[in-house]
């Protein structure tokens, strides 16, 4: 996988993380700072490691579906980024200012699914899962480190955009990949 698609794939991924982050920097009062840290460590350290389960997963059933490999990762893809939009329109990111491990945790869980989804994608195109693995859960701490400084900052004007521009990413991606394995590309 060439780097800017890894970054792209990990922005996407970041999205919802990023949208979530912003909610809490928007709820939280108190000790921003370790807030805000707190926030990337979680955020990341799932989007780093979902992927790594799923590669796995994915790789076990890879001689099953070898065949029509791109059009699973496409509809993975494509899932996920629609799913990004709707979730964008919903308006369901509403937060209070819990920060503590239960809460975290169940929110590293739901936001980082897609990013499970996507390891199994990357098992397809045979991607190296380290280095994917780290890009993905960087980028999510960074990008929710700054989601949460932007929620305490600016409020709701960015959470659902930066959703939806998620899973418009994730769907090109997508689309690329077809067309790669089309000979399109």
């Amino acid at each position: 996988m060439d780097p800017l698609t890894l970054v792209l794939i990990s922005v996407g991924l970041a999205m919802d993380a990023f949208a979530v982050s912003v909610c809490k920097g928007l709820s939280v009062k108190e000790s921003r700072t370790r807030a805000m840290l707190t926030a990337g460590i979680w955020f990341g350290v799932f989007q780093g490691v979902m992927p790594v389960i799923g590669y796995f997963l994915g790789e076990s059933m890879y001689s099953y579906i070898a065949d029509y490999d791109h059009w699973v990762a496409f509809l993975i893809l494509l899932v996920i980024g629609i799913n990004m939009i709707r979730e964008s329109f919903s308006g369901e990111e509403e937060m209070d200012d819990d920060m503590g491990m239960k809460v975290m945790l169940l929110l590293a869980i739901a936001t980082s699914i897609d990013a499970f989804a996507v390891g199994i994608s990357l098992a397809m195109d045979e991607a190296d899962i380290a280095v994917s693995a780290l890009v993905i859960g960087v980028i999510t701490m960074v990008l929710s480190m700054a989601g949460f400084r932007i929620g305490a900052l600016f409020g709701h004007l960015f959470s659902r955009k930066a959703e939806a521009a998620g899973g418009i990413i994730l769907i090109l991606i997508g689309i690329k990949i077809v067309l790669e394995h089309s000979g399109f590309l």
